[in-house]
């Protein structure tokens, strides 16, 4: 299967680092992959976004005009993305700072308080590996055990990160997988 995802947010939100753990873990399943990051010129608070491809054959373009798949976390990235998204894909919506409805009835969208969830488990800096871990229950791009492994190699220079972060990965994964 063919999985072409967007993540986007404001900078320092983590969306680039999502794309990169997500298409590390592609890779290491022997799949072909593509990660192309996009930022306005602010470091923090400027929008960010990467596009994320994933597949079993040629990646072809490594533009992601149709997602199949996006992440937004906030305001902003829903407004941009919403519309671009393929019929039946999936949108993984920040509900902690989103409050607007979405418009499109033909795809399937999973509101996710990232935000809530990473301060609940202490570190709000996890909310992008709860939004992570929603990304990969709604659409099975990789497998869960290839993403700790990614995480693990992408950080293991600080080992005592692993185990916050898997947690935040996990209740986003469950979040989604037990609302559908």
């Amino acid at each position: 299967m063919r999985h072409e995802m967007i993540m986007a947010g404001f900078g320092g939100q983590g969306v680039l680092l999502m794309g990169q753990i997500l298409t590390y873990a592609g890779m290491l399943e022997g799949k072909r992959v593509s990660w192309i990051p996009s930022y306005g010129p602010e470091m923090r608070g400027g929008t960010a976004n990467c596009s994320v491809i994933i597949t079993e054959g040629a990646t072809g373009s490594p533009m992601v005009e149709e997602p199949t798949a996006a992440v937004v976390l906030n305001l902003p990235s829903l407004d941009k993305f919403e519309p671009a998204i393929r019929e039946n894909g999936v949108l993984i919506v920040n509900s902690s700072l989103i409050d607007k409805e979405v418009k499109r009835q033909d795809i399937k969208v999973y509101r996710v308080p990232v935000n809530d969830i990473a301060s609940e488990l202490g570190n709000i800096k996890m909310a992008n590996m709860v939004a992570l871990g929603a990304l990969i229950a709604a659409t099975g791009a990789v497998e869960m055990e290839m993403l700790f492994t990614a995480f693990a190699k992408k950080f293991a220079a600080k080992p005592h990160i692993l185990e916050p972060n898997q947690v935040a990965i996990n209740r986003g994964y469950y979040r989604v997988k037990n609302s559908m």
